[in-house]
């Protein structure tokens, strides 16, 4: 645990290093136009001309990455760093004590994160269910409203659905959303969700508003405690054929990791590879 903070701060540097050179060219290969280039003088201007901007520009793509470590760090002070490790001066602390001082803030910064959003998410269920239309599963806990009605089938224990959803947290921020109709094991996913999805008509709209008890808690890739806003539309109440894909596997929308990952800071330890 003392080195999940330092192998997250290298693993930064690998990543922005590694999208300077590309996946598959090593930093020789990266560099074989330049050493093509006409003239060796209009590759000292350029350097010249473009070091600063590079410069910026590299400082924002390791702030972007930085930040997902959770922790409010004092800019100035990083930047002084920075600038006193170039200068080859003694940092103000060594490794190890740097490691574990990092670990316990980002620890707090958790703790901080996940109380915050329990109290968000009861906040939002009160007023929620004080809207008309909703319907209550589970008292502070688990609401829907239907949005489209529908006919046929509803959804029973025991099958296993055809749905299209889209996921997102109650800042309006989507972080998963169906590409085709998902097959769904309702006793394979988050109870909230399972829930939700009993009795539902084919044909018909959802929207689930799932309490973070219900949902994943402190745990797996989202934020912690993240109060879930479920829409599904049900295709088919009971199907076998269809996308293998599951919710229980969903992974963020692409548009939105980046959004997510700067908004929402992932928790202490390594994040799961799916959301489970």
């Amino acid at each position: 645990m003392k080195n999940t903070i330092f192998f997250s701060f290298l693993l930064t540097i690998a990543m922005v290093a590694g999208n300077v050179y590309g996946a598959n060219e090593t930093p020789a290969q990266a560099s074989q136009p330049l050493k093509e280039a006409k003239d060796e003088a209009e590759i000292q201007d350029l350097k010249a001309d473009q070091i600063a901007l590079i410069s910026e520009a590299f400082g924002h793509m390791l702030a972007q990455h930085i930040r997902t470590l959770g922790i409010n760090f004092d800019v100035a002070q990083l930047v002084k760093g920075l600038q006193d490790a170039h200068q080859g001066k003694a940092s103000p602390m060594d490794e190890m004590k740097c490691i574990e001082a990092l670990t316990q803030a980002r620890q707090q910064a958790f703790l901080h994160l996940a109380k915050k959003n329990l109290q968000d998410a009861e906040q939002y269920l009160q007023q929620t269910a004080q809207k008309d239309g909703i319907h209550s599963l589970e008292a502070g806990k688990l609401y829907y409203r239907i949005d489209r009605n529908g006919e046929g089938e509803s959804v029973a224990e025991g099958n296993t659905p055809l749905i299209r959803y889209k996921g997102s947290f109650i800042d309006g921020t989507v972080f998963g959303a169906s590409q085709e109709d998902d097959l769904v094991t309702l006793d394979e996913t988050i109870p909230g969700f399972s829930r939700g999805l009993l009795g539902m008509k084919e044909g018909e709209k959802r929207t689930l508003y799932i309490h973070p008890e219900l949902a994943y808690g402190t745990n797996g890739q989202l934020p912690p405690n993240s109060l879930l806003v479920f829409e599904i539309e049900l295709v088919k109440a009971n199907s076998a054929e269809g996308s293998t894909h599951s919710i229980t596997s969903t992974q963020p929308a692409a548009s939105t990791e980046k959004e997510i990952s700067q908004n929402h800071p992932a928790p202490t330890g390594e994040a799961e590879a799916a959301i489970r």
